[in-house]
């Protein structure tokens, strides 16, 4: 800086600038939050919980790991490690009250609430799906999973309802997807490898019908309200794994938790204990809101979600893109006058 003037990444090198020592934490936003008598003066809400407390536990030591080897092999000075995330205990020191919001709690929830609040009563009087087990592969009829996702996408699709189909690798829902479609229906799939805006069009398509299936791995987990689905198979459920917990096979089956046909078909051999915790646990909240549902009379109605709710995420792409060709092409540029215009005169 006192050489050039300038520092390439000056970011990274943060702590020089803050007056920060060696190995002392960095101030993110929750530094400027309110403090009183000496304790955080505010309430921290942390959404989706299940997957938000692992990361902040896991971010700092992914970032010291990257930034080690970019310091080693010269590409960073060693005062860029102070340029990083927030430990887990430095976190916990920085926020006071805190409130978890997840359909699965995991165990540090359990641990760290001194309540536990379950919202189990939809205001739609909709009731957690029914759950069946049917086998991946039938010797006896000869009859796979695959077999069986083909009769009910047909099934479905003559009523108008969509299918979301979940497989346990990228692969598999590509090649699954390829193969409904040589079979005449209306397949697409979704994964990580997909661009953001490309998963808005293609869910977009997905709920106005132009395919009757969806395929995917661990995007349609959570998070996705889509009230045509009154099918969600989850294929090889009893492939004990991440994708496959207690938590997982819990969030997927939310997926059909939208519309009051709403049906989940398990392709397994065996029952894990993953699903027979997921299954259980469904299962009781299924006979409690069908109890309350009955004691108030309420009848449950599927959820009305407009697809224009997309459209937010379609204009914000659409002004990126006009941005974009600003930058690469610049404004179009007029005749210079005298020189010829669209009447040819000089």
């Amino acid at each position: 800086l006192h050489t050039l003037g300038y520092c390439h990444g000056i970011e990274n090198y943060s702590r020089h600038l803050s007056g920060k020592l060696p190995g002392e934490a960095p101030d993110p936003l929750l530094s400027y939050f309110p403090w009183k008598d000496g304790k955080p003066d505010f309430l921290t809400i942390i959404d989706e919980s299940h997957i938000a407390v692992p990361q902040i536990r896991g971010m700092y030591n992914g970032d010291r790991a990257r930034k080690n080897v970019l310091v080693q092999y010269g590409w960073r000075l060693p005062s860029a490690l102070d340029n990083r995330p927030l430990k887990f205990t430095e976190f916990q020191s920085r926020v006071g009250q805190v409130i978890f919001t997840t359909a699965t709690p995991g165990d540090y929830e359990r641990e760290h609430s001194k309540q536990v609040v379950e919202q189990i009563i939809r205001p739609t009087g909709l009731v957690d799906p029914e759950i069946e087990i049917r086998p991946v592969f039938d010797k006896e009829k000869n009859y796979s999973q695959i077999n069986d996702v083909i009769l009910e996408v047909e099934r479905l699709a003559a009523k108008q309802e969509r299918v979301i189909v979940n497989t346990l690798t990228k692969k598999q829902a590509e090649d699954l997807s390829a193969f409904l479609n040589q079979k005449g229906l209306k397949a697409n799939y979704l994964h990580s490898d997909i661009k953001t805006f490309e998963r808005t069009d293609i869910l977009k398509a997905f709920r106005e019908g132009v395919f009757d299936v969806l395929i995917g791995v661990n995007l349609l987990r959570e998070g996705l309200d889509l009230p045509e689905v009154t099918l969600v198979a989850i294929l090889d459920a009893d492939r004990e794994g991440f994708l496959r917990s207690q938590t997982s096979l819990m969030q997927i089956m939310g997926r059909a938790a939208r519309n009051v046909s709403g049906k989940i078909i398990l392709y397994a051999d065996k029952v894990t204990d993953s699903m027979k915790n997921a299954i259980n646990e469904s299962r009781r909240r299924r006979d409690i809101q069908l109890k309350y549902n009955a004691k108030h009379g309420i009848t449950p109605k599927t959820i009305i979600k407009t697809i224009e709710s997309l459209l937010g995420l379609e204009d914000e792409r659409a002004e990126k893109e006009e941005d974009n060709n600003k930058k690469t092409y610049g404004k179009r540029k007029q005749p210079a006058k005298g020189r010829g215009g669209r009447d040819g005169k000089k």
